[in-house]
C-alpha cells in the first residue's frame, strides 16, 4: 500500500474528502517527525512506538581499497511494535 492508497482507505472509513484525510495523514507525519527530531518518543498505544536510536561514531573500511574511513555518529528512526498489533498479525 503506498501513501495514496492510504488516504483513500482514511477517507472512505473516517467519511472524509480525499483531500481532508491526506491533511490528517500529512499533519500525522509532520507531528511524528518533529518529535523524533526533538528527542521525544512517540507511543500509539496498542499499535507501537517510535524512537531515535543512537549510533555511536565508529571506523570504518573502505572495502574496494582496505582504507580506514572515520563514520561520524548517527541518529535514525527505529520502531518497537506494541501487542495489539502484533496479534492481529498472528
Amino acid at each position: 500500500m503506498n501513501k495514496t492508497e492510504l488516504v483513500e482507505r482514511l477517507a472512505a472509513r473516517c467519511g472524509l474528502s480525499r483531500n481532508d484525510a491526506s491533511k490528517v495523514l500529512d499533519g500525522l507525519l509532520e507531528t511524528i517527525t518533529e518529535s523524533l527530531r526533538q528527542g521525544e518518543d512517540v507511543t500509539l498505544t496498542g499499535f507501537g512506538t517510535f524512537h531515535v536510536k543512537q549510533r555511536a561514531a565508529r571506523m570504518g573500511r573502505n572495502p574496494r581499497t582496505g582504507e580506514s574511513v572515520a563514520i561520524a555518529a548517527s541518529r535514525s528512526p527505529g520502531f518497537k511494535v506494541g501487542k495489539s498489533l502484533k496479534d492481529a498479525l498472528n
